[in-house]
């Protein structure tokens, strides 16, 4: 099956006011052509499952300064003043989670698990009006999957039926977010033919993928620089 399509295809799956999850960690390995797409498109009140919102100028936070972005579920919103500004004016809900605990809902989304029991966070606000419960001694506190209705994804490299792999750490949460939508979107760098990547390195099953979209000229920017001066003999 011929996954390969175009970015006005995913895009046309995102209506206002939808849930989505955007791969990345930083701006390592975000999908940064639906993110201008989405720019681009207009797409207001969406919910976003990302481990952060980028900066200000890169990244979700181009949606975010947009006005498009009703909520965050995140793991780490520093970085990003134009969200900080917008969450103290109650313009956006934030929801956040330990990164553990984020990265295990969505697992548990993805494999159709109902929640998991973590002591992570119990006895603090992580755990107000959750479920507890006492386990060998210990407490537990309740956490409920994550899904989305449709999932974008970065990879390196993809074949024509969707097999993903991924490069060192812009893998980061993609593998597991491509599990846990109704539809998953996989942007990718590099189209192979089928059976040119190597078994044993796919790490997304073409199972879990819808589309495939082939990106170019990505910016790959880092989140921030700082320089530090050089010290020289006799400095």
């Amino acid at each position: 099956m011929n996954k390969v399509g175009t970015m006005e295809q995913a895009l046309s799956r995102v209506h206002d006011g939808a849930t989505i999850m955007m791969g990345g960690f930083g701006l390592c390995g975000i999908p940064e052509h639906a993110v201008k797409g989405l720019l681009a498109r207009g797409t207001r009140n969406l919910t976003i499952i990302s481990n952060n919102a980028g900066v200000e100028d890169a990244g979700i936070g181009l949606l975010v300064r947009n006005g498009q972005v009703r909520k965050m579920i995140s793991t780490y919103i520093g970085e990003n003043k134009v969200l900080e500004a917008r969450v103290i004016n109650g313009e956006i809900d934030v929801e956040l989670n330990p990164q553990g605990t984020f990265a295990e809902r969505i697992r548990a989304g993805g494999a159709g698990l109902g929640g998991f029991f973590t002591p992570t966070g119990v006895g603090t606000v992580i755990a107000e009006g959750k479920e507890t419960r006492l386990i060998n001694g210990r407490e537990y506190v309740l956490e409920m999957p994550l899904r989305a209705e449709v999932a974008f994804v970065k990879a390196w490299k993809a074949d024509p039926m969707g097999n993903l792999i991924y490069r060192k750490t812009a893998r980061n949460f993609n593998p597991v977010m491509a599990t846990a939508a109704e539809f998953t979107v996989a942007e990718v760098e590099e189209l192979v033919a089928v059976g040119a990547l190597e078994p044993d390195a796919v790490v997304t099953p073409g199972v879990y993928v819808d589309l495939v979209v082939v990106g170019e000229q990505y910016e790959k920017r880092i989140e921030k620089r700082v320089y530090r001066a050089t010290s020289g003999a006799g400095a």
